[in-house]
This record gives structure tokens, sequence and C-alpha cells, in this order.
């Protein structure tokens, strides 16, 4: 699909696009605030236990661990009431709530609706409830959705802006312009959300829910590196090729289908080059995923680094059904896909960031239904 020749198309597709990542986001959010407020239960249910074995103790009983297990929950308000309504204790509510009984009452009224009580049975004392609130911890998550979305909203405006854009010039002036603000606008809430994390693990949340959200994280750094280095004047750093290609085969090999049979071929000897580890990264990452598109999953991919008297060549050849002669060209131009549902930006991003920024060639090398494609990066020699 071709999103440059038509705009309503485009923002229908942005319209859909944004409705499913949103529900994502949402449901997510909503499973882990879920699971933490059980374990908050459950947390509360332990103390309330201890509460009632320190009101049933003999003067002789040891209760150093009731009382270690009373003292370890230090950020849940809590209110103890009698059987006849009255406030026995107070725990963790702020001093000039507690001085002042109209606030007092209001402010559990709040708590008795976020939680159900739980009973303390004293014995032949009777019973007590205790009714909490939702952690500083777990309050502070409900806020989690909203800077994701906030992420999302952002790049889905970028994407919308630059693909209404009419002239060639204009176009990629503002793609660098709005990568660059992207990366800077992502990590201020980037840095927020590593500081909850930090959070969390204070508070020993279940670690699953930990290493998701890590995992979110972490892509969103890649993201940002990637973006911020788009429309920077970079200086490119001597580099083995080797180790670059490599690493980049490593990535995609353990993050690919099974059907794929992956192989690569380099020189025994290092290939020093001026680059950029990062963009060429990502360069053959479009290259791969496009290889692996026209095999629909299936079929033999091979990266190889060579070297001719002027430049180094990176070969990405796979086993697909082929390009015609016509189209060598015109899959570098932005907004060109076969695919439905294809951006039409991998190949063209892939084009700036070689030629514009390594001052190299990326072109189709050679293809044809029997035998595939095969793309080839020119870099030249240091």
């Amino acid at each position: 699909m071709k999103f440059f020749e038509s705009t309503v198309k485009v923002r229908y597709f942005i319209l859909f696009v944004s409705v499913i990542v949103i529900g994502i986001v949402v449901w997510n959010i909503s499973v882990f605030y879920e699971g933490i407020k059980k374990e908050e239960r459950e947390k509360m249910r332990i103390w309330s236990s201890a509460q009632a074995s320190i009101g049933k103790a003999g003067e002789e009983q040891d209760l150093n661990l009731e009382l270690e297990i009373i003292n370890s929950v230090n950020n849940i308000p809590m209110f103890i009431v009698t059987e006849n309504g009255k406030f026995q204790e107070t725990n963790n509510i702020p001093e000039p709530i507690v001085n002042d009984s109209l606030k007092l009452r209001q402010f559990f009224e709040s708590v008795n609706g976020q939680n159900e009580p739980i009973i303390i049975d004293l014995g032949d004392a009777g019973q007590q409830y205790l009714y909490y609130g939702d952690s500083s911890t777990l309050t502070k998550i409900k806020y989690y959705p909203f800077v994701l979305l906030l992420i999302v909203f952002l790049l889905l405006g970028i994407i919308y802006v630059y693909y209404i854009t009419s002239k060639n010039s204009e176009k990629n002036m503002l793609w660098a312009g709005m990568a660059k603000e992207t990366a800077h606008q992502i990590g201020t809430p980037l840095s927020s959300l590593v500081g909850w994390m930090e959070i969390l693990r204070s508070e020993n949340v279940n670690p699953e829910y930990i290493l998701e959200i890590e995992k979110d994280i972490n892509r969103l750094k890649t993201i940002t590196e990637r973006f911020s280095k788009v429309g920077s004047n970079l200086a490119l750093e001597r580099s083995s090729l080797n180790v670059a290609v490599e690493n980049s085969y490593n990535y995609l090999k353990h993050r690919s289908s099974k059907l794929i049979q992956f192989s690569i071929d380099l020189p025994d000897q290092d290939l020093y080059c001026k680059l950029n580890p990062t963009l060429l990264s990502w360069t053959i990452e479009n290259l791969t995923k496009n290889a692996i598109d026209a095999m629909k999953g299936r079929g033999q991919l091979k990266i190889s680094l060579c070297e001719d008297k002027k430049t180094y060549n990176i070969h990405v050849s796979d086993t697909g059904k082929g390009l015609p002669a016509s189209k060598f060209k015109t899959i570098f131009k932005p907004g060109y896909s076969t695919k439905e549902r294809g951006w039409g930006l991998g190949l063209s991003l892939s084009k700036r960031i070689i030629e514009d920024y390594h001052f190299g060639k990326i072109k189709v090398l050679s293809s044809s239904p029997e035998a595939g494609t095969t793309f080839e990066i020119q870099l030249p020699k240091a």
C-alpha cells in the first residue's frame, strides 16, 4: 500500500493502530495493577493475623515475629475499627489528618471504598475490622499507563505529520527533526519509568512483572538511541566491520523464525571502517526483515562481508520471490511497499543511513525468481 497516495487511508490506518495499541497497553497495565493489588491483600491478611496473635497472646509469649510483621508495613494507610464502629487504631496516615476528626472520617470513607475490610479475630475479646487503602507504590502505578500512552501518541503524531508532508525536501527535514524530538521526549518519561522500577523492586513486587516491564523499557531505550542519531552530525568511529556485522547477525538469528536457515561468511582478518554501529545494525535489521518477508518466513538467508579496492561490501541474500529490475530503485523511495500494511520506510531509512551518514551506497545487487535477492551495502575504506 502506498500511503503517500491517499492521506485518508493514512488517517484511518493510524486511527486503527492507535486503538489497538491503547487497548493492549490498558489491558497489560490492568493485569499488572491487579496482580500487585492481590499481593497487598495477602500482605494485609498476614498483618491482621499478626495483630490477632498479639491481641490473644499471654504475658510470657514471644512476639518478636509478630512485631516484625507489624512494623514492616509502613506505606499502606490502615484503620482498625471495633465492632461498634469506633477507631481503635490508625497507621501510616499523615499527622494533620489524624489530628482532625472531620478529615480523618473523610479519609476513612475514601479508604473504605478501595478494599474489602479484613476481620481480626481476637477470640474472647471479640472482633475488629481492618480497613486499608492502596499503598503509595500502587497509587504511582496508576500513572504508568498515561506515560506509555503519551509516548504512543507522540510517535503516532510524528508519523502522521511526516506522511502528510507533500514535498520531498520538507519530508526529509521533518523526519530528522521529529526523530530527534521523539528521542528527546521519550527520554524524560523513560527516566521516570526506570526510577519507578527501582521503587517496585524495593516493594518486593513479583519479579515476573518487573521482567516484562524491563523488556519494554529496554526496547524503548533502543528506539530512543536510534532516533536520537537521525538528523545528527555523527562523528563516525573507526570500528571493526566484522564485529558489527556479526553482532547484528547474532541478534537477528535468535529473534527470527526457526524456519529461516541463517548463515554468515566473514573474512579471517578484521576489516576496519569509519561507521556508527547502532545505525549500521538498524540497516542490516531492515534488510533482513525485508528478506524474511520476501521468503514468507521460510528459506535461507546469508550475510557476508568482503572487500574490493575502494570499498567494503556487506551482502544480505535471501531465497525469496525476487524483484523485477524495474523495481531496483523504486523500493528505496519513501512510501513504497509491496506489503498490504507496509509503511514503506525501512529501505528508505536504510538508504539515508548508508548514503547520508556513512557516505556509502546501498542497492539491489541481483534478483531473480529462481535465486532470490541480494542487497549490497558499500562502505568506503578508511
